[in-house]
């Protein structure tokens, strides 16, 4: 039992300086040379005792007193549990015009045009080389489409999609921009919609409620924008909070139920990893392209509309004019069987050890799995699950295989049939 706490309390730690590190070189990779902010929710956060760090130029807690990143993790995997983050770092967007839809399509790979009212899809910014510049969920919410991107690269993103409106000023369409105050809280795990279904309308069909899909609502009678979905692997929603006055209120009201607690940067990053989701500047940046991070799914299937009209851009340097992938020499996939946590950074080799062959992007240990997982880019020929390598910690080159992502089952809601 000691050597199970220890290796806990030493996964915990290990978890921590993960974050806090990925936390800190994301808050000089784009806000370094201004002040940083505060979310909507920061006193809340020090009256919690978060330990707040920097992150996308905000100042947001990587975890909580009496709490900890391995507690926080495995609250939100827990049965009947849900957790509390704030999001409030990502930039949020309403597109409106009659051509909303169609410009978008001039920016991001995914189909905008084909979205029903209120579906949302993952889409990729991509620059003229195909490389990509933010991932971002779109909903198409009826009079206007929502957009979310990540907290540090939002300044980039509207500068290149301001540029991209300039180059088509003949179509009609507006970006409004919600602030850096508008406040964007996830309320993610198991027991997420048994805590969030009181709160809303008299009559709201939580059942039907698809994942993937938002609605403009209100929560505890505040006007809300909820979308069901999330960055965990479990069932969960984004909650956009209309007014920034209400933006405390929302949150205490989750955090009012017994089965949620709040949730740091910590817990965050290691259960995207578990989901083996992508992190914005770790996994993915603007060398990469769809194809080599494993996200040729965001344009379509095969034969669908954009995978053959494409017209995105990069299109032609990822697609061949039939829509099929191009080759790359090399491909993102997951690494697990390694017996101490690699760091992003870390090179990869052949399995005798001779031949460098890739990198790790993001790596921790599982608190669900109990062992280290990583995520990486290898030569594409190595790429198959399975496949013996090994990896430099340390200065050991210590073995490992690539694994099937997600490295735990996810638990996204499935409407009953």
């Amino acid at each position: 039992q000691q050597a199970c706490l220890r290796r806990c309390k030493n996964a915990s730690i290990m978890m921590l300086c993960r974050a806090t590190n990925v936390a800190r070189a994301t808050g000089r990779r784009t806000f370094a040379d201004g002040p940083l902010l505060k979310t909507m929710l920061y006193d809340l956060h020090v009256e919690r005792g978060g330990k707040m760090v920097p992150f996308a130029g905000y100042e947001l807690p990587v975890q909580y007193a009496g709490a900890g990143v391995l507690k926080e993790h495995t609250h939100c995997r827990a049965p009947g549990k849900a957790s509390v983050f704030d999001v409030g770092h990502m930039g949020q967007i309403k597109w409106t015009g009659a051509d909303r839809a169609a410009f978008l399509e001039k920016c991001v790979v995914g189909d905008i045009k084909g979205l029903g009212a209120g579906e949302g899809r993952l889409s990729l910014l991509t620059n003229e080389s195909g490389g990509i510049l933010d991932d971002t969920v779109i909903t198409n919410a009826g009079d206007y489409i929502y957009m979310v991107v990540n907290g540090a690269c939002k300044v980039t993103d509207m500068a290149h999609l301001e540029k991209m409106m300039a180059e088509n000023s003949d179509m009609d369409v507006q970006m409004n921009y919600l602030g850096d105050d508008a406040t964007l809280v996830a309320l993610q795990g198991d027991g997420a919609k048994t805590a969030l279904q009181p709160l809303l309308p008299d009559g709201f069909d939580m059942e039907r409620f698809a994942f993937m899909t938002g609605v403009d609502t209100t929560v505890g009678g505040m006007e809300c924008r909820v979308t069901r979905c999330g960055y965990t692997g479990e069932d969960g929603f984004e909650i956009g909070v209309t007014h920034t006055k209400d933006a405390v209120a929302v949150a205490e009201l989750l955090l009012s139920n017994e089965n949620v607690e709040p949730c740091g940067l910590g817990a965050r990053d290691s259960l995207r990893l578990e989901a083996g989701l992508c992190l914005y500047g770790n996994d993915l940046d603007d060398t990469v392209n769809p194809v080599e991070g494993t996200l040729l799914w965001t344009i379509g299937p095969k034969d669908t509309r954009r995978r053959t009209e494409q017209g995105f851009p990069g299109a032609s340097n990822m697609l061949t004019a039939e829509g099929k992938p191009k080759k790359f020499g090399r491909k993102r996939v997951g690494f697990m069987g390694h017996t101490k946590p690699a760091r992003p950074g870390a090179d990869i080799y052949s399995a005798d050890g001779t031949t460098k062959v890739g990198t790790v992007t993001s790596g921790t240990v599982s608190p669900c799995l109990n062992a280290p997982i990583a995520m990486g880019y290898v030569e594409t020929a190595l790429g198959k699950n399975g496949t013996e390598l090994t990896v430099d910690i340390r200065g050991k080159k210590i073995p490992t295989k690539v694994a099937k992502m997600p490295f735990v089952e996810p638990n996204y809601w499935r409407v009953p049939e």
